[in-house]
């Protein structure tokens, strides 16, 4: 199998990078994204590393861009998604963003604390002039009951005594509460008060969450400073705000006045709170995708640099990756603009070495080979060198749906759906919707593209349009001798096939499902086991190819064992059991035609009897000459290749690990290497016999040899 079909070949390289130069450099290799760094600190903790601190304070940048995220998002403001993916700042504006960030953290938070406070004031003159409105009626109500009753007071039995005056209480409650505050009063203080209450009309605002709040206005009339008391401690427990209400009419008309005209100047100075809340939030909803963008670059850049190690000097940088050997003069052309844009006059330099370690799996992917990479590597990821079996899957993956799909107008729906996303993909791409479920429908959009054209395919296949049969180039079946008085009195009418006036032989419908049998009574009977033959030979035919795929890769690494203990056992297995059971549909298709379909056996029985070693007696009952030897043959043979599967490579590698030696891959080479000695890695010279680039003045690498295993 060729190279197109497997990962790239990777190899392992040392960078040496001056420490100024060092930042600008890593930022060049991610832009490039060809690169992947190794640890050369494995035993230090995270927080013992040098750039631990700049990582702390991206930290910091990006926890400040997530509440500016926040409040935009609460105060509804669409977020400005340009598209932009700006590079990595130089480390020098990281003080002027963190600046930035800071001033506009300090300033929300400011706005929020005077914003709340304000709409505390407002919730608490609202609260109070409801109160003033609404405690009228309930004073004259309790003026007449105790002109006429003085029940609370027992006058009746003190004549000689003036009418006591009661002492009330006026405030506000949440209206999910009221119920359980009037029966708490009335258990605590037995009876002995007297509660009025009525609802504000309109939901008033909480100050702290937004949230509308529905609550009721209560005054509650009592004698007594212990049931004041009483009563002041209950309304404490249940939250309720108490106001201070005057006595008279005239005080209450006079505070009402004065509570007008401070909600009216407190709703002026809410309005410009707002005003310049929303002029903050709106100028950073302009600039916070790129200002996340620069964050996060600037913390991948800090953490890949806490990688590297510092050499004795504390002057140069040392790090190893591991890279395409297709891009190496890439990554060179990078390292060169990155010295030069950090103005370092000392080159970076970087050195191939040579390792006994398998390299990672790296697979060259665009925008429509991208969505079939992820899919295949959802399930695993094929070892490096290995065939990928990525490209393989443009093809299987949409076509293997549509034979499950199989309906063409549903299909042309989704060709439709995948076509527009992938003409409109730059504007769409651009615009970058949070949704998740968009996303992936977005990423996906080759794979729908192609699922709904092969479900075209299939849909005229099984000749279904939205579950309709289409007679588009007209029926075999006629009905020439059957006469209507016969359509009259039959209500199921057998259509013969054999008949020459009812079905033509030789003239079968040109493309697809006849679409007569949308009309039979017999036609899910019909076509579930069409389709189910279909599914079950190409499933063996995807596995058969599976399987010799896994040839290429015995021979591309030299495994003998492999391919004469799994290959030939697994292939043989599946060609007896599977591939018998396509050969007999097909021979079934051909031998047995309409007038002898009759004596055609059922492929099921056939296979379960094959396995019970069941046979007929009679030689009429067989499909061919020689049926019950073969199958006896085929039943074997697979029962012997499990053995074969399960006990002859482990025994080959047991008796490989016994004497010492294991089997490394490294690229296209395979190595013995003896148990007893280390895994290394040196330096490659760049031509044979040529000594590697010095490091750069002052870094004196006092390199060891290097476990990489």
């Amino acid at each position: 199998m060729g190279s197109l079909f497997r990962s790239e070949e990777m190899t392992l390289a040392q960078l040496f990078l001056q420490s100024e130069a060092a930042y600008a450099c890593v930022s060049e290799l991610g832009e490039l994204g060809l690169v992947q760094f190794r640890d050369l600190n494995p035993d230090v903790n995270a927080f013992q590393r040098k750039f631990v601190n700049e990582v702390r304070r991206c930290d910091e940048m990006e926890r400040k861009l997530r509440f500016l995220e926040k409040e935009i998002k609460k105060a509804g403001i669409p977020i400005v998604d340009t598209g932009e993916n700006p590079d990595a700042p130089p480390p020098r504006e990281m003080i002027d963003l963190e600046a930035t960030f800071e001033k506009l953290e300090n300033e929300m938070k400011e706005v929020n604390t005077n914003q709340e406070a304000l709409k505390r004031n407002f919730l608490e003159l609202t609260e109070l002039k409801h109160i003033l409105r609404k405690t009228q009626s309930f004073f004259e109500e309790e003026t007449a009951r105790v002109e006429d009753t003085q029940s609370l007071i027992h006058a009746e039995h003190l004549p000689d005594t003036q009418p006591m005056r009661l002492g009330f209480v006026a405030g506000v409650i949440n209206r999910e509460r009221l119920p359980m505050f009037e029966r708490m009063l009335w258990r605590a203080c037995r009876g002995n008060v007297f509660l009025r209450q009525t609802e504000i009309e309109t939901p008033l605002e909480d100050p702290v969450t937004g949230d509308q709040v529905h609550k009721c206005v209560f005054i509650i009339f009592f004698q007594g400073d212990q049931l004041k008391s009483r009563v002041k401690k209950i309304c404490e427990g249940f939250r309720a705000t108490l106001y201070p209400c005057p006595e008279t009419p005239a005080e209450r008309r006079e505070m009402a006045i004065g509570v007008m005209t401070r909600i009216e100047d407190l709703q002026t100075v809410l309005n410009q709170t707002q005003d310049h809340r929303h002029r903050v939030l709106v100028s950073a909803a302009k600039n916070i995708r790129v200002w996340f963008i620069k964050a996060r670059k600037i913390k991948a850049i800090y953490h890949t640099l806490n990688l590297f190690n510092l050499d004795v000097t504390q002057k140069c940088l040392i790090a190893e990756c591991w890279c395409p050997v297709a891009d190496l003069e890439r990554i060179q052309l990078a390292l060169r603009r990155g010295t030069e844009h950090s103005g370092s006059s000392v080159p970076s330099i970087l050195n191939r070495m040579t390792t006994k370690q398998s390299p990672p799996t790296y697979h060259k992917t665009n925008k429509f080979t991208s969505a079939f990479q992820a899919l295949v590597d959802s399930y695993g990821v094929a070892s490096y060198s290995e065939v990928n079996p990525g490209p393989f899957t443009i093809i299987t993956f949409p076509f293997l749906f549509a034979v499950m799909f199989g309906d063409a107008g549903h299909g042309l729906i989704m060709a439709l759906f995948g076509l527009w996303m992938v003409w409109r993909e730059k504007q769409l791409m651009n615009q970058r919707k949070d949704d998740g479920t968009w996303s992936i429908f977005f990423g996906g959009r080759y794979i729908i593209l192609l699922m709904g054209c092969f479900s075209i395919y299939t849909g005229f296949i099984y000749n279904d349009f939205f579950s309709k049969s289409l007679n588009i180039f007209g029926s075999s079946w006629h009905m020439a001798n059957i006469s209507d008085e016969d359509i009259k009195n039959n209500e199921m009418l057998e259509l013969d096939p054999n008949v020459t006036a009812i079905y033509t032989p030789g003239s079968p419908y040109p493309f697809g499902l006849d679409p007569i049998w949308n009309m039979a009574e017999n036609k899910i009977t019909f076509l579930n086991s069409f389709k189910m033959k279909m599914s079950v030979t190409l499933g063996v035919i995807q596995m058969t190819f599976g399987i010799c795929l896994s040839l290429s890769n015995y021979r591309f690494f030299k495994d003998p064992v492999s391919m004469f203990s799994v290959f030939i056992p697994q292939l043989l297995f599946l060609m007896c059991i599977f591939g018998y059971m396509v050969f007999i549909v097909f021979f079934k298709w051909i031998v047995y035609d309409a007038s002898i379909s009759y004596k055609a056996p059922s492929l099921l029985i056939t296979m379960i009897n094959m396995f019970l070693f069941k046979f007929p007696d009679s030689q009429d009952d067989y499909m061919y000459s020689g049926q019950k030897g073969f199958q006896i043959f085929l039943v074997l043979m697979a029962v012997a290749c499990v053995p074969c599967m399960l006990f002859i490579k482990p025994f080959f590698e047991w008796r490989a690990h016994k004497s010492g030696k294991r089997t490394v891959r490294f690229g296209t080479v395979q190595m013995q290497v003896n148990g007893a000695t280390e895994d290394t890695a040196v330096i490659m010279d760049q031509d044979e016999g040529e000594m590697p680039p010095r490091p750069p003045r002052g870094c004196q690498a006092t390199r060891k040899r290097r476990s990489l295993i």
